[in-house]
């Protein structure tokens, strides 16, 4: 591990963690001695009666509540705006993100709107924007995004087809409310992109430039707690223990990457959303095993560790490539088992675009941060590979380091 440096450890969030935690719902809003509470979701919350057992727990304070729910997959500045319209109106004092990613992920940017002004688009980057957020306690009912424990909120402009990326500290969800329970209705299909999309968070994380000691610790834990249940979660979905498991995961992982960012294929999967309506989750979920071979020369060290957290026999007997290469063996094995797609084939991706997805993934500071130096060739290569048609090698020499 990297012990070298000095390191700093961010996390801005109270973070409240087990079964039946959504009781500390009153205790927060008493505390704080809030008057007005706007939860964001969306339909499906709504659908699996999850948004009345928080109302319930709401209401015990005595509070003025409204609900904006309206919020899609990869949500959008308009949409952001129409909840910003809502803000106004009702003038909260506390936001409550409730779901996955998405609500999560727009509460956030209504929070730093209202305190701020203007629009998303004018804060994209990192601490672009003055004022504090308007407090935001963050539910998640998935265990995939950690967007409850992080700095950073994503949003797409459907006008230019880009997910922009907003963070800092003052975005970050003063409280984090993560109850396992929450997750129990969550159908097999979206357990499996969303705990893949939490293993994606650990495994960039942890081979991140930006790692270190502390931050590769919680990402093994997070390998380890999410390929040793992610299984059971889909197929066993009632199987508590495993929820536990896959929601300790996403947090730790979120914990960890909240202060190493990501990879290659974080960068390369907003694109995919934007241009093509590929859910976050899947689009990480198939793009991983690619990014993993391509980023497997830079540190096999640190692959042959997550092939270990992963369950793989190393052996001695083997040499570190081929103990390497169990990583991305097991990420294949677990993504087939759980019937992800190996390509993009079923998205019907234009190979005219790609120059043009890679371009807006060269944008995301992630590349930067990737253990293998990267350019805009080798994006294109990777994208390639994806759509479902030949396989080409990497040639290109100038991304070797």
């Amino acid at each position: 591990m990297n012990f070298s440096g000095l390191n700093t450890f961010n996390c801005a969030t109270e973070i409240f963690f087990g079964c039946k935690s959504i009781q500390k719902i009153p205790d927060i809003i008493s505390r704080e001695h809030f008057k007005r509470v706007m939860i964001v979701c969306d339909e499906g919350i709504e659908n699996a009666q999850i948004l009345d057992r928080i109302l319930e727990q709401v209401q015990k304070s005595g509070v003025e509540c409204i609900v904006f729910s309206n919020i899609e997959a990869n949500p959008s500045v308009t949409t952001v705006d129409a909840g910003m319209q809502v803000c106004t109106e009702f003038n909260p004092d506390v936001l409550i993100g409730l779901g996955g990613g998405s609500p999560i992920d727009v509460a956030k940017a209504i929070g730093v709107i209202a305190t701020n002004g203007g629009s998303i688009t004018d804060y994209e980057g990192i601490d672009k924007f003055e004022n504090q957020s308007l407090p935001l306690l963050a539910i998640p009912t998935t265990a995939g995004t950690a967007s409850e424990v992080t700095i950073f909120t994503v949003i797409t402009d459907t006008q230019t087809e880009y997910k922009l990326t907003v963070g800092g500290r003052k975005l970050a969800a003063r409280w984090a409310i993560v109850d396992p329970e929450l997750t129990l209705t969550l159908p097999p299909k979206l357990t499996a992109a969303t705990g893949l999309d939490a293993l994606v968070h650990a495994i960039e994380s942890y081979t991140s430039k930006m790692s270190y000691a502390l931050t590769e610790a919680l990402a093994l834990e997070s390998i380890r707690s999410i390929s040793s249940s992610l299984r059971q979660a889909v197929y066993a979905g009632d199987n508590i223990q495993a929820r536990v498991a896959m929601m300790y995961g996403s947090l730790v992982a979120g914990l960890a990457f909240n202060n190493t960012r990501l990879g290659n294929v974080h960068a390369m999967s907003h694109p995919l959303s934007a241009k093509y309506h590929v859910p976050h989750g899947i689009a990480n979920s198939i793009l991983l095993p690619y990014v993993m071979e391509f980023n497997l020369p830079a540190c096999p060290e640190k692959f042959a560790d997550i092939a270990k957290a992963m369950g793989e026999n190393i052996s001695t007997s083997q040499t570190l490539m081929e103990n390497a290469y169990k990583a991305v063996n097991a990420v294949k094995q677990l993504s087939k088992d759980l019937k992800i797609p190996a390509n993009f084939s079923d998205y019907n991706i234009d190979r005219r675009n790609i120059a043009l997805m890679a371009k807006d993934a060269m944008k995301s500071g992630n590349i930067l941060v990737n253990p293998r130096k990267t350019n805009i060739e080798d994006i294109k290569l990777l994208f390639e590979k994806t759509v479902g048609q030949s396989e080409p090698s990497f040639k290109n020499l100038e991304s070797v380091q």
